[in-house]
């Protein structure tokens, strides 16, 4: 199986299964002396564990990350980084009946016809629980550039949206609720809605807008390697994603030149920033802002029709601990994801120029 390594020089690799014993990974490229705050690195952890509130799946997992190589004392050596994060509360007995079924918009069909065999037990490496292993070495890399500050936060549920720039909220509010929205009255909204779809039985989507602070000028390509097109790789890879922009990204399509140009100030910052943070595929030193759109989880507790294994349309009715919104619990995938491509460019960036 290809696909499982993220980065150039700041590399990921993960592995592991929903129900198997462990998920873990390897983070390469890491300097040495980097001193790990593991305190922070769990917050981030508890930030994206299951179970942490009434609208989110209520599997338990500690998500403890385990350790075994690449920090000595504390601090990093150099070397690859390897951990694991056990999983401790599997069900996997809520899925045999989906053991020869395809759940509709799942990764079950695509997977099996590619691999003619696949671990159903909740979704497998499909499964969105690999990206705990992303939040573990994202916050290592965070750590890396702590000078760029990354928050990430709800800005839509279905069709209650944040109707205010990010300018004007306080990104400290965004995790003194449960569904981590820094704007406290769309929040109360945000919350009312998930848990009006959940008691259907329903799922639903929303958007988190990510806004990257103090990025210095310079970061990322011209041609392939555009910034802002390994930013929308990281995050289309995230389970669930279907859309990405940057800047004023789809609302640009309707504007003319004059009024999108971002004009110059003498010290080189721009008077507007449209573009985002990014003009050329390179940092400009303004702040960096996208917005990541998420479907609705595709696993809901109502009767619908499904293909299984031997070409028959049959009914089933989704089973076990699953999100009726996913957003939540994503922010933290968000800003790890974020945090991966920035640290992987502030290292190349280092070798760009003498």
């Amino acid at each position: 199986m290809a696909g499982n390594s993220f980065g150039k020089i700041f590399t990921l690799s993960s592995f592991g299964e929903s129900h198997g014993a462990s998920i873990g990974g390897i983070l390469d490229g890491c300097p040495a002396g980097l001193k790990i705050d593991f305190e922070a690195l769990n917050n981030e952890m508890q930030r994206r564990k299951p179970g942490q509130s009434k609208i989110v799946t209520q599997r338990k997992e500690d998500d403890e990350v385990i350790f075994l190589s690449g920090i000595f004392e504390g601090k990093t050596t150099g070397s690859p980084i390897g951990f694991i994060i056990e999983n401790t509360n599997q069900k996997s007995k809520d899925y045999s009946h989906i053991k020869d079924v395809y759940r509709p918009s799942h990764a079950d069909y695509t997977y099996d016809q590619k691999y003619s065999h696949r671990d159903y037990r909740g979704g497998g490496r499909s499964s969105a629980r690999e990206t705990a292993v992303r939040v573990a070495a994202g916050a290592i890399a965070k750590q890396l550039v702590e000078h760029i500050k990354i928050n990430a936060f709800v800005s839509s549920v279905g069709d209650v949206f944040i109707d205010k720039p990010y300018q004007e909220l306080d990104f400290s509010k965004t995790e003194t609720n449960i569904i981590r929205c820094p704007d406290e009255s769309s929040a109360e909204k945000m919350i009312a809605k998930v848990e009006e779809i959940k008691k259907a039985g329903d799922t639903i989507g929303g958007t988190i807008t990510c806004v990257l602070q103090n990025v210095p000028v310079g970061l990322g390509e011209p041609v392939f390697d555009k910034l802002h097109a390994e930013l929308g790789k990281a995050m289309l890879s995230i389970n669930a994603v279907k859309g990405f922009e940057f800047g004023s990204g789809f609302c640009g399509a309707r504007m003319k030149g004059s009024e999108h140009n971002d004009l110059f100030n003498k010290d080189g910052s721009t008077k507007s920033n449209l573009s985002g943070g990014i003009q050329g595929g390179i940092s400009n030193g303004m702040d960096i802002y996208f917005r990541v759109a998420f479907k609705p989880v595709a696993t809901i507790i109502q009767k619908q029709e499904a293909l299984d294994a031997q070409g028959n349309i049959v009914e089933m009715q989704g089973k076990g601990r699953h999100d009726p919104c996913v957003v939540p619990r994503a922010v933290p995938i968000v800003e790890a994801m974020a945090a991966l491509v920035i640290a992987d460019y502030w290292l190349q960036n280092k070798l760009s120029k003498l």
